[in-house]
């Protein structure tokens, strides 16, 4: 059996079976994955790893999302590294843009720009039993097609050749390969629509968003009513883009809490924070402890009861402030707040006072070349049968899809095959489920680790958080195969079942499952998403 080094090498030189070794292989460059290099470094005082990327820039969700409107909906001290805190936010929600540039100064802080290869797709990772080594499949794409969806990818592939979409491909070999992939990477599809191949105007994507496309006097259609959505929306009639109309459609309706905006916290908080000491620690703390007490909404006994009820009042309230009369029954939900994902709102419900914009319920039904067709009836609030609203066309140049993520296809389009050829999508499906030990690991898959894995979103906290949590256990595993303490670590089959056990157990006692609503934290009865 072959030993590797801690260091990166080319073996083999010119023959055939050569490979580059890279002791750590990290698959992605959004904040779990420049978390975890910015750790080995600092920590374990380790950088021969590298970060492989398929998109074109740093900064993960953050990089592809540039919608109109996008930014933080968690205040920007909470969602920033305890390692790298920055004290010049510009905003208590930041915008996408100040986003990817805090990403990139961490990057440049702890010197791991040279560890990312950007453009470059990790299409699988097989574990070579016989040398207890991870062989990594690597494609290397023309710059800027890994922005594109996996679907988008297969169309330009069938259309112009898979040489505009990959140049070559390449074999690493690594000790240890950490996932960092991200939970919102593939968006959905556009809905089977009859018709849908006959509009003549754009389609696409908010996590695709056009830069270049043209709103000016033109009429808008608007999938879904998620966060991307309620960011977009009042956005698109301003003078900016300037839409003549926006029409948007809606399944079901969110819970949406008020987003607090202070410009005075704005103005002075970068001053203070950096002239006060522990001003800034101490406002982290309290961010933190005030999304925990909203914990309390998660549970299912007489007091979570009780408490979400006296919340869904207040929220009530501030619907009835807000939004026109002829909307409120529409955007009152008929589930529990927190079965969903809330909606942290300072524009949407005000932009729906604006006669440019309308809110409808009544399904899509067809798409014709300038239009689109919706009814007959609706999908909220319920109605009867013989008082169904009628059908109607509305008028379409630009179709936009606010429609959300594959996010029950874990670690898709990634293939990665383990001890005796299993594959890790299809070994989690086998017991249920997408799942993993702590949301890291997976048994018969030594030395892989999973950033932000299955069940390890909170719906009420920061997702940096979760993720430098599952950084700082990985790394102690991590840290006794780089010293030579053990060569393979792997987590014990009847511990992750007991694990994922209980994990579906305790989220069938809470609001999450038994909250009366569809989302996309769960896929029939198995919830991958969210912790108890």
């Amino acid at each position: 059996m072959p030993q590797y080094a801690n260091s990166i090498a080319r073996l083999h030189g010119y023959d055939k079976d050569a490979f580059t070794y890279v002791p750590i292989a990290i698959i992605g460059a959004g904040e779990s994955g420049v978390a975890m290099g910015c750790r080995l470094k600092q920590k374990l005082g380790f950088d021969q790893f590298r970060i492989f990327e398929r998109q074109a820039g740093i900064g993960g969700t953050w990089w592809i999302n540039r919608y109109p409107g996008v930014a933080c909906d968690v205040p920007a001290l909470f969602y920033s590294f305890s390692f790298c805190p920055n004290y010049a936010w510009t905003a208590l929600y930041p915008s996408g843009p100040e986003i990817v540039k805090y990403i990139h100064d961490v990057c440049s802080k702890f010197q791991i720009h040279d560890k990312i290869q950007c453009d470059t797709n990790v299409e699988g990772c097989k574990w070579l039993e016989d040398e207890q080594i991870w062989e990594v499949s690597l494609q290397h794409m023309v710059p800027g097609t890994g922005d594109l969806s996996v679907r988008d990818r297969k169309k330009k592939i069938d259309s112009e050749g898979v040489n505009r979409v990959f140049l070559k491909k390449e074999i690493v070999r690594a000790k240890i390969v950490v996932s960092a992939v991200g939970g919102l990477v593939e968006p959905n599809a556009f809905p089977k629509i009859p018709g849908a191949e006959t509009f003549q105007g754009e389609v696409f994507h908010s996590a695709r968003w056009k830069e270049d496309i043209d709103l000016n006097d033109k009429s808008v259609i608007v999938l879904g009513t998620g966060c991307s959505a309620a960011q977009i929306v009042p956005e698109l009639t301003e003078p900016k883009y300037n839409a003549k109309r926006v029409t948007q459609l809606m399944r079901t309706p969110p819970w949406v809490v008020p987003k607090i905006r202070d410009p005075t916290y704005e103005k002075w908080s970068p001053i203070l924070q950096t002239k006060v000491p522990g001003l800034a620690w101490t406002l982290r703390k309290y961010m933190f402890l005030q999304g925990e007490y909203d914990f309390r909404l998660f549970g299912m006994s007489e007091y979570c009861a009780k408490e979400r009820v006296h919340y869904e009042k207040k929220l009530l309230k501030y619907l009835r402030k807000h939004v026109p009369k002829q909307y409120q029954e529409m955007l009152i939900p008929n589930y529990s707040v927190g079965c969903k994902r809330r909606i942290f709102d300072a524009t949407w419900f005000p932009s729906l006072n604006s006669s440019r914009i309308e809110l409808t319920t009544k399904p899509l039904t067809e798409v014709r070349p300038r239009s689109i067709v919706v009814g007959p009836g609706q999908s909220h609030p319920a109605f009867n049968a013989d008082e169904a609203p009628e059908q109607r066309e509305i008028a379409a140049d630009i179709i936009i899809q606010a429609n959300g993520f594959e996010t029950t296809r874990w670690l898709h389009p990634l293939r990665v095959t383990g001890q005796r050829g299993k594959d890790l999508v299809e070994e989690m499906e086998a017991r249920g489920g997408p799942q993993a030990y702590q949301g890291t690991a997976m048994d018969g898959f030594p030395n892989f680790f999973m950033i932000f894995g299955p069940n390890t979103a909170t719906g009420h906290s920061s997702v940096i958080l979760a993720s430098e949590n599952m950084v700082e256990y990985s790394l102690s595993f991590i840290k006794l195969i780089l010293n030579g303490d053990v060569r393979t670590v792997d987590v014990k089959c009847e511990a992750e079942m007991a694990y994922t056990a209980d994990v579906q157990r305790a989220l069938k006692r809470s609001v999450f499952n038994s909250g009366g609503c569809q989302s996309w934290y769960f896929n029939g009865d198995w919830n991958s998403t969210v912790f108890p």
